[in-house]
């Protein structure tokens, strides 16, 4: 209850003035929320070289870690998938299901070579090259959809390029490179799970209008974590016998970056520009390089710190290119 006093001074009644108060509120998230919820996104995101490092750690391979967690994933979101977008699902056309299923192939892959770079190189060069993904979108959307290649994505082609070398080169070099078993393998890797990342957000957007998010995504963690599985039956790799804290990590792993993460990039996405949020994902290999820097104790080589700039510098360029370029700008033949 308001006192008489405070009524008299606002001209307001109770419910007005709560009213009024809940406007003024919601206003100020709507100013600064979307920024808050983006900045929590990328700090959750960066923890994810860190616990996969801690269930490597445990003992636990590269491929029962990628399957585990897209496998938790996928089963926290079959009952939201299935309540909203059941019918879609059941009656999804053929062509759109194998794309969902490509895409899935394609996921399965950017994790298992992604996680398995993280066992020869450090947090640092992994987690930079494995978010070089606008550079080979854009590259793909030239060479495959007959796009027209911008100039930003050209400059950030080089800046790229250049920046991978360098971080190549001093992971040869440093002496640190002698506690990680193959520096140059775990890069490879690294962007090998940045070009099927790459492959997986083209499908994305070749389906985009006509399946639905939710099942996409469900279809695409359904069908990778199977492989996974599989493959990891296949090779003997088992996904059960290991200590509780590489659970702990895989699991934190699949509710943290996998969904909370990820889910609030997308939010961000309906209150932020494109361009503002792409920028910002890239403090995640800032942030996991900081994160095992203090934790690890992995320390930076200058001509590795000159490498992440010019890298970042040139996924900037790339991502900005790609999102101004017009839907339509593609060439006749």
């Amino acid at each position: 209850m308001v006192p008489w006093g405070i009524e008299r001074r606002t001209g307001h009644a109770p419910s007005a003035l709560r009213a009024v108060c809940y406007k003024s509120a919601m206003r100020r998230w709507l100013a600064f929320g979307p920024y808050l919820v983006l900045a929590c996104g990328v700090v959750i995101v960066s923890a994810a070289s860190i616990l996969i490092r801690i269930a490597q750690g445990e003992g636990m391979p590269s491929l029962p870690i990628a399957a585990l967690r897209l496998a938790l994933a996928a089963l926290v979101l079959t009952p939201l998938a299935w309540l909203r977008a059941s019918a879609e699902m059941l009656h999804i056309g053929r062509r759109e299901l194998r794309l969902s299923l490509l895409s899935g192939v394609l996921l399965a892959v950017h994790f298992w070579s992604w996680i398995a770079s993280l066992a020869y190189t450090s947090v640092a060069s992994s987690t930079a090259l494995v978010t070089t993904n606008p550079l080979w979108v854009g590259l793909a959307s030239v060479l495959i959809l007959g796009e027209r290649l911008a100039k930003g994505i050209a400059a950030g082609m080089v800046m790229t390029l250049a920046g991978s070398a360098m971080i190549f080169a001093s992971d040869r070099a440093w002496p640190t490179a002698a506690v990680h078993t193959d520096p140059t393998l775990g890069n490879l890797l690294a962007l090998v799970g940045a070009v099927a990342a790459s492959g997986y957000l083209l499908v994305g957007r070749a389906l985009r209008g006509r399946v639905s998010l939710l099942a996409y995504i469900w279809f695409a963690y359904t069908s990778a974590a199977m492989l996974l599985l599989m493959a990891a039956a296949a090779s003997r790799q088992a996904v059960m016998g290991y200590s509780s804290v590489a659970y702990v990590a895989v699991l934190a792993l699949a509710l943290g970056p996998q969904l909370l993460g990820h889910t609030a990039f997308n939010w961000a996405l309906r209150h932020l520009s494109a361009t503002f949020v792409a920028v910002s994902i890239l403090g995640e290999p800032v942030g996991s390089a900081l994160l095992a820097l203090f934790l690890f104790g992995e320390r930076f080589a200058p001509l590795q710190l000159a490498g992440f700039a010019l890298l970042l510098g040139g996924i900037f360029l790339a991502a900005r290119a790609e999102q101004r370029a017009p839907a339509n700008a593609v060439r006749e033949r």
